[in-house]
């Protein structure tokens, strides 16, 4: 038996590796952003004016004051029923199956006076429904 200590290998970290794996990284990322500049293309987009290109025969704005009482376009709606509103909805809606509903309720409104307004477009069969909001920015114009 051999009770001699032997000496301890000392622990060598090899670099060489790590720098092949670096280099290699290096070289793609040269690579990659080089051929992106030429994979671009230059566009120069079109420019519209949104309110220029809006359809507005096709909208029917439907109006739901906080008591619950319509208006359609801005006329008032006679009844709180269903059935009243889908009158004034076939009379407002030029476009016919093409209109567009657009739903501006007061934040107070009862949730069963949109759910009417909707039934309503549903029973005269518009099916592009939208709601209208504010920005919470005091004295802006209500945007779509």
């Amino acid at each position: 038996m051999n009770f001699r200590p032997r000496a301890k290998e000392e622990p060598e970290i090899n670099l060489i590796p790590f720098i092949d794996v670096l280099l290699v990284i290096l070289i793609f990322l040269m690579l990659t952003t080089t051929y992106s500049k030429f994979t671009e293309l230059q566009l120069t987009l079109p420019v519209a004016d949104a309110d220029q290109q809006r359809d507005h025969p096709k909208e029917v704005i439907v109006s739901v004051a906080s008591d619950g009482r319509y208006a359609v376009n801005k006329t008032g709606v006679d009844g709180k029923g269903v059935e009243a509103i889908a009158q004034a909805l076939r009379g407002a809606a030029t476009a016919g199956q093409g209109s567009v509903v657009i739903i501006s309720a007061d934040a107070m409104a009862p949730h069963q006076a949109v759910v009417s307004v909707m039934e309503a477009a549903r029973r005269v069969g518009l099916t592009q429904i939208t709601f209208a909001t504010q920005s919470s920015a005091a004295g802006r114009a209500p945007s779509r």
